[in-house]
Formats: structure tokens, sequence, C-alpha cells
């Protein structure tokens, strides 16, 4: 249990793709007006992240490997995310028309988001089963979803800050990101493993007797 907690804690905040591996940028700076659209955006990329992660290590198990043919992994990795972003662009478009319309090209896009063949790759690279693919695939989406929604919101109070004319758009943009990735950096000293291990070993019995001894 202490495993998976740790692999679901490291990929939202210690390694966050964004803010830690610079993976998925281009629709972190696109798609973060507005809090509602990189909401929407953080859901997609979690749906497509979590299928794309397990469908990968399935294709990789009895496919790339059975046949010996690994030299084609990357490039069926992207075919696999690409079937799996038009089944999510259809869904939107057929439920949310408004969303749809708000995430525009970005959505497409995700195709080549290296947030998402990434979070394949690493997979393989660092032998994850198929639970802990599919775990790792989802946190790693759940972390672009955090980034991305707390950047729309400070993008949002930007809209009615008084910013120097130098600085709109883009520069101002940047700026920001840069220092939520700092931010960020302030988890990376986080020992996850021994922080969960100590509340999985505590003992309420043993902590009570301490504070009896206290006082």
């Amino acid at each position: 249990m202490v495993e998976y907690l740790v692999l679901i804690f490291s990929a939202i905040l210690v390694n966050n793709f964004v803010l830690a591996r610079f993976l998925g940028i281009c629709p972190f700076l696109g798609v973060s007006k507005q809090v509602d659209t990189a909401l929407g955006m953080g859901f997609a990329v979690t749906f497509v992240m979590g299928l794309a992660s397990g469908m990968t290590y399935l294709v990789q198990e009895w496919i790339l490997d059975y046949f010996q043919i690994g030299f084609l992994q990357t490039l069926t990795f992207i075919l696999v995310i690409a079937v799996l972003v038009q089944f999510v662009e259809m869904v939107i478009k057929k439920t949310s028309p408004s969303l749809y319309q708000a995430l525009g090209i970005y959505l497409p896009l995700i195709t080549t988001n290296c947030a998402v063949l990434g979070v394949t790759i690493i997979n393989f690279n660092n032998n994850y089963g198929f639970l802990k693919s599919v775990i790792n695939g989802v946190a790693a989406a759940l972390g672009f979803t955090l980034a991305i929604v707390l950047f729309a919101g400070i993008r949002e109070r930007m809209a009615n800050a008084p910013i120097p004319k130098s600085l709109h758009g883009f520069p101002i943009t940047l700026l920001t990101a840069g220092l939520l990735s700092m931010a960020f950096l302030g988890f990376s000293g986080l020992n996850l493993e021994r922080f969960f291990q100590y509340f999985a070993t505590f003992s309420w019995s043993d902590y009570q007797s301490y504070l009896n001894g206290l006082f």
C-alpha cells in the first residue's frame, strides 16, 4: 500500500509532469486562461493518460515483446494515444459542445502531448506492471490537472491586476509559470516513503502512552 501511495503523490507533487519534468507545456500555456476550460482539459488528459498507460503496457507485452519489434514502440504508442484522443474528442463534442469549442485545437493536440507519450515511456523504462502503469498514468494526469487549474486561477486573477504593458500576454504568463514551478520545487525535499511508512506503523495506543508520560 505504501508503495502505491508513494507512486501517486510522487507523480502529483514531487515529479509533477508540467512543473518538474516540463512535459505538456503547450496545453498548459494554451488552455489555462479560464479555470473551467483548464479543468475540462485536465479531465480529458486524465482519461487519455490512464487508458493509454494500461493499453500501451498490453501492447508492449502482447505484441512488441512477443514479436520482438520493440523498435516500433514510439510509433505504436502514438497510434494508441491517437485512437484514445479521437474517442475523447467525439464524447466531449457530443456531451459538451461549449467545452469542445473552448478547448479548440488543443483537444486533438493531446495526441502529440509529450506528457501522454512521456508517461508511457517512463512506465516502460521503470519496468512497471499493469497496475502500477495505470496508477502512475492517472496520478501524473492528476498532477497535470492540478498544475493547469492552479495556473488558470492565477491567470484569471492577473487579468484584473495592474501589469506593466511590457509584460502583457506571454511575458507575464511565462514569469508566473516559472514562479509556480519554483514553488513546486519545495516538494522535492519530501521523503514520501518514510512519511507513509510512519503512518502505516503508527500505533494510537503507543501515542496515548507517550502523552500520559508527558502529563
